[in-house]
């Protein structure tokens, strides 16, 4: 029987409860903690941590929270948590995830929890450990708090809040954990600031990205600059060795679905319709430069059937009464 692998939140508390042991404790040597060490992976289970803070309390319910599948007794979490700490900032996370009816809503739980994550951190925090954030497990609802904030004042056309959001949250963790380089990529090609994505994508900290969206992001970027160049043809064949279903995507051959994957495998068709629904628009924006992809993706479009058309099923009926039903 294979074996569930636990979800990223659940190793999360794991690892949160750990350190919080660690605190407590006070080793002599280092052959003394990895034996402790030892006797906890043997068992299976790490021991209860004596004392916890009000806002320890209130995360821990949040991680059962992030475990239940019932909306309504999630929500039911979330408010407890709030109730024993109001500085626990996946509590609005979560509400402004399960419980928000609005766009106006969400935002404005997003901001509390970035509010209640900056009062638990402290502004020492900010000062001393920018950098580091997410590898510290205290700063990830802030961060989580955060990376919501600004896809909401982003749906807004809040766009410049929402940039500024990007950059400050990639000067906190420069590794990103979350992809906020991916998210702010898609944000500055649609926006056409193509001066700024440039920087970002080949002279920044993160030019030798190979992820997908740098990989079909960078030909377009090419083409932008040199139209049909021999360097946007030959990214663009990196491109599509990197995923050949985003073409399809991008070019309207295949629709890009309302409902969008929770987790994608590189190279599949679920990445390929994650990308293009990020980066479709810019695209589009851009004259000729999905009729090139296509081109040079070798892309074949059906032309599109009105409703009244015969259909192309060879019926002989109007397409309204047959395929499209």
């Amino acid at each position: 029987m294979a074996k569930k692998i636990p979800a990223p939140k659940a190793i999360e508390k794991t690892t949160s409860d750990l350190a919080r042991l660690l605190k407590e404790k006070d080793f002599n040597s280092e052959e003394e903690l990895n034996e402790f060490l030892k006797e906890i992976v043997n068992k299976g289970k790490i021991p209860e941590v004596p004392s916890k803070s009000a806002l320890n309390l209130a995360q821990d319910i949040m991680y059962d929270a992030w475990e239940t599948d019932d909306t309504k007794k999630r929500i039911k979490l979330a408010y407890k948590a709030l109730s024993i700490s109001p500085d626990c900032a996946d509590a609005y996370v979560l509400l402004a995830e399960d419980e928000a009816k609005t766009v106006e809503k969400a935002k404005d739980l997003y901001q509390k929890g970035v509010e209640a994550g900056k009062r638990a951190l402290g502004g020492k925090t900010f000062k001393e450990d920018a950098g580091y954030f997410w590898g510290m497990i205290e700063t990830r609802p802030y961060m989580r708090a955060r990376a919501g904030l600004l896809e909401c004042l982003w749906e807004m056309e809040k766009h410049d809040e929402a940039i500024t959001h990007c950059r400050e949250m990639l000067q906190l963790n420069p590794n990103d954990n979350q992809g906020i380089r991916y998210i702010l990529a898609s944000y500055l090609a649609t926006l056409g600031r193509f001066d700024d994505l440039e920087k970002l994508l080949n002279k920044g900290e993160y030019k030798d990205d190979c992820g997908i969206e740098w990989l079909y992001t960078k030909p377009l970027l090419s083409f932008v600059k040199n139209g049909d160049s021999s360097r946007a043809r030959a990214e663009l064949k990196i491109a599509l060795k990197g995923n050949s279903f985003i073409p399809e995507y991008i070019s309207g051959k295949k629709s890009i679905p309302r409902i969008l994957p929770d987790m994608f495998t590189p190279g599949e068709e679920d990445e390929a319709i994650i990308y293009g629904a990020n980066f479709l628009l810019a695209w589009e924006k851009i004259p000729g430069a999905i009729e090139w992809l296509k081109n040079n993706a070798d892309i074949k479009t059906a032309p599109k059937i009105g409703r009244n058309d015969s259909c192309h099923c060879g019926s002989g009926k109007k397409y309204k009464k047959c395929c499209e039903k």
